[in-house]
């Protein structure tokens, strides 16, 4: 039999009729020390699966993208190994790889603690210095069920009862007395994981539904060496200084409690965020010719039936009945958007139309999926909904990206990650509509030169969609807005226009959201900017403070003129020392402290500390010219 070794196509031939992975290792020389798995014809698979004649195979290292994601499978089973040996009444449940690392859901009597995790964490690190082989075995379904049945694994065999009929056999994998299930591939040698570290637990229910138990979550990153490990734990560190949460609770922004789970509670401060964002949004909005409207938050089933929202989204939406109707509150603005426009019988000559509505929706999102503001369950979209004739649609497609990236910048996000998200496998309209529909997305980024990877399957189920992604300042990507063709709803909710000849046609809409979630955002910059919000978002833009009693009426005087220039001040005048006062106005992310001291007055002028922590002196009329100038825009720095 005859094999092929990529990338070098390096031609192998031996005896038999099939040989395995590991077989091949002597051929490999001192690269056999790191290879953990192999690509079989573009496939995946264990270095213990066997090769057939003709078998093109291509060796993988844990420093391949492919490799480290192996591994993390490798560790998740490595984890399940030293709970079982600490915890032997344990119930495993799934342990799948994630961006970065790995979780699993477990079942246990016990709670888990942060010392836990650490003892743990050692025992996983004890088995791997023992190097032990890792074993695979295929059995049917029902053998492997026999075999977690004797074991009390209960969820295992929930899982094995959930595979369709088509699944004959599945791989087991040993490691030595604990034993797991998955379609693999994992590292032959357990010392091959490479660097790992349990990070965090949490709460899970069984497959998602609130409705099933809650299990416990244990949370891990692996890596390919203890060099990358170091490095994504520093950057954990660094993400967990900037959580918007904390961070929030010193600025005085928002908080959330168990009356009103996922939902949030404003604060002044967080209001001025939130309302500055909003007239920003609005002013953009006009500029570009969109028309602000207003829709209902809750609206008869009937509705939702006819949009296709109630097969496709009902788990997600709440409900509520009175006077022997059905209603249900908005998830989503389209619907409703799409009542306004069939009020009127619009001509061509009136298209296209652009409506935009700030939105508040609610969906039914996982108790264990809430967190602070970026995952929620009541939230404001920066919705918009064009109409327009399939002629116009390039243009308007390409003016809401252009418009799209214009704002992100603005918000001083340069680094834009585009995907085109194509027809889902459940899906409405026929494949005609999705064709145009996805052309349009695509040669309207291409037109304008944009970059954009393509998301096979990944569309909604009414129509594709353009994704935008913010990286923020430590890199973690964000997705925010999205731009969708929609030829299906309009024809399902009536939506019509008289065309050039007299008939009436069905126009085309855009969905288009640019901030998406304004709650989500805000979290996005809160962290982003660690707090230290732009000059036009801070809800304390200038705090005055003075060092001594004598020069408290020279700072009210600049503080009136701040005032009447629009500025958004906090006046400090207690009997406290200057540094006590500066370390609090630090802390709560007031944008400019303004120090006044007598030899500020005499010179008529004002020490500003800036976000960054330098210290300036300017003239009053030096700062009041350039707060004037920028204290309005979405402009980052004053001095």
């Amino acid at each position: 039999m005859n094999i092929t070794i990529l990338p070098k196509r390096e031609a192998l031939s031996f005896s038999g009729e099939t040989i395995t992975g590991l077989d091949l290792m002597p051929s490999q020389g001192k690269n056999a020390k790191k290879i953990i798995a192999m690509k079989v014809n573009g496939q995946l698979r264990d270095l213990s699966d066997s090769l057939y004649n003709n078998d093109e195979v291509e060796f993988l290292g844990i420093d391949t993208s492919d490799g480290v994601h192996i591994a993390r499978h490798s560790c998740a089973h490595l984890f399940g190994h030293a709970i079982k040996q600490l915890y032997p009444d344990a119930q495993m449940a799934i342990g799948p790889v994630i961006e970065n690392g790995f979780y699993y859901d477990i079942k246990l009597d016990k709670r888990l603690n942060e010392d836990d995790l650490k003892e743990i964490e050692s025992r996983m690190k004890l088995l791997a210095r023992t190097n032990y082989q890792v074993i695979k075995e295929w059995k049917t379904k029902q053998q492997a069920k026999s075999f977690f049945q004797d074991r009390k694994e209960n969820y295992k065999v929930k899982l094995l009862d959930d595979m369709p009929d088509s699944v004959e056999k599945v791989a087991l994998y040993h490691h030595q007395e604990y034993t797991d299930m998955c379609i693999g591939p994992h590292v032959p040698k357990i010392s091959m994981v490479g660097a790992f570290k349990l990070t965090k637990l949490s709460g899970a229910y069984w497959r998602g539904n609130s409705q099933n138990e809650m299990l416990q979550r244990i949370y891990g990153t692996s890596w390919a060496n203890e060099k990358e490990l170091k490095k994504y734990i520093n950057f954990l560190e660094e993400a967990e200084k900037r959580d918007h949460r904390t961070i929030a609770k010193r600025m005085n922004l928002f908080h959330l409690q168990e009356e009103a789970p996922g939902m949030v509670f404003w604060h002044p401060n967080g209001m001025i965020i939130y309302n500055s964002i909003i007239d920003y949004m609005r002013s953009k909005n006009i500029n570009a010719g969109y028309e602000e409207i207003k829709t209902p938050e809750v609206l008869d089933k009937s509705l939702w039936l006819k949009s296709g929202h109630w097969d496709k989204f009902r788990d997600n939406m709440f409900f509520t009945s009175f006077e022997d109707r059905q209603y249900a509150v908005k998830p989503m603005n389209c619907p409703g958007c799409i009542q306004i426009y069939n009020n009127y019988l619009y001509s061509y000559r009136n298209l296209p139309l652009r409506f935009s509505e700030f939105g508040r929706v609610h969906r039914l999102e996982p108790s264990g999926t809430l967190h602070g503001l970026m995952r929620v369950r009541a939230f404001t979209q920066d919705d918009a909904h064009i109409f327009c004739t399939t002629a116009q649609l390039k243009q308007e497609v390409l003016d809401c990206i252009n418009l799209i990236i214009q704002v992100y910048n603005d918000f001083g996000f340069s680094d834009i990650l585009i995907k085109v998200s194509t027809r889902p496998d459940n899906r409405i309209g026929s494949d005609e509509v999705w064709d145009l529909s996805e052309n349009s997305l695509k040669n309207a980024l291409n037109s304008a030169g944009y970059d954009w990877e393509e998301m096979p399957g990944e569309g909604a189920f009414y129509g594709p969609k353009i994704e935008f992604s913010l990286r923020d300042c430590i890199g973690r990507i964000w997705q925010c807005g999205t731009v969708q063709v929609d030829f299906n709803m309009p024809e399902r909710l009536g939506a019509q226009y008289i065309e050039s000849n007299g008939q009436k046609e069905t126009p085309v809409i855009i969905h288009r959201a640019i901030l998406g979630s304004l709650e989500r955002f805000i979290g996005i910059l809160i962290e982003h900017f660690a707090g230290s919000m732009p000059l036009w978002l801070s809800p304390v833009q200038f705090n005055l403070m003075n060092i001594t009693s004598k020069t408290e009426d020279y700072m009210l005087g600049v503080a009136n003129k701040l005032k009447e220039l629009g500025a958004r001040i906090k006046i400090d005048n207690r009997n406290e020392k200057i540094n006590y006062k500066i370390r609090e106005a630090t802390l709560a992310k007031h944008s400019y402290i303004l120090i006044f001291g007598e030899r500020e007055k005499e010179n008529q002028e004002v020490s500003i500390r800036i976000p960054n922590g330098d210290n300036q002196t300017i003239s009053v009329a030096n700062l009041l010219d350039k707060a004037k100038k920028e204290i309005q825009k979405p402009i980052f720095y004053l001095v």
